[in-house]
């Protein structure tokens, strides 16, 4: 007998709610059981694509290795047909390495967004998350928004050649102004 529509979604929901306790207690074997034989994750903002049962399992090794004290809070969910999203807060300690980068000891809390999709059984087919990995790099103490006294600093240390044409295209913008206003 096959599945109602309502009973389908009841299922996936219960998968997906699973993962996201497995998560939380940071059993890598009871995550990788919510994930069906065929298996992705998709890190979206660093286009990290990891297929199959092992590459998932790499990347959820690394993620705990590097958050090891990991906590996911769901904030919203929203269901279709075919996928569940997940609106969370992720919160840890950046104590292990990450994307070649040691660890610093700093704590870490932004919002994702998690995209699920399913197999033919119900089980995970893939998990796709979106974040803004600027907000997770200025945590880190990587990225200043350039706007401030110390983004502004650090842009010039950063990017000396950028800077160098752009105060020169300043400079060249101002000398044209005042050319057209000498001129009229």
């Amino acid at each position: 007998m096959s599945q109602s529509v309502g009973e389908r979604t009841e299922a996936r929901i219960a998968v997906v709610e699973e993962h996201v306790r497995c998560e939380n207690r940071h059993d890598l074997e009871a995550v990788m059981a919510t994930f069906g034989a065929k298996a992705r994750y998709d890190d979206e903002p660093w286009e990290d694509h990891r297929i199959g049962r092992d590459g998932v399992r790499s990347y959820y090794t690394e993620l705990l290795r590097s958050l090891p004290d990991l906590s996911i809070e769901i904030r919203h969910r929203h269901v279709a047909t075919d996928s569940i999203v997940l609106e969370v807060t992720i919160r840890g300690t950046h104590l292990g390495p990450w994307r070649g980068l040691p660890a610093t000891g700093r704590s870490l809390e932004f919002p994702i967004c998690a995209v699920y999709t399913f197999d033919a059984d119900d089980r995970l087919a893939g998990e796709r998350i979106y974040y803004d990995r600027g907000v997770v790099l200025g945590q880190l103490g990587l990225f200043h928004e350039p706007v401030t006294g110390l983004g502004r600093f650090m842009t010039v240390l950063s990017h000396p050649v950028t800077m160098a044409r752009a105060l020169l295209g300043r400079r060249a913008r101002a000398a044209t102004a005042a050319t057209r206003r000498d001129a009229a």
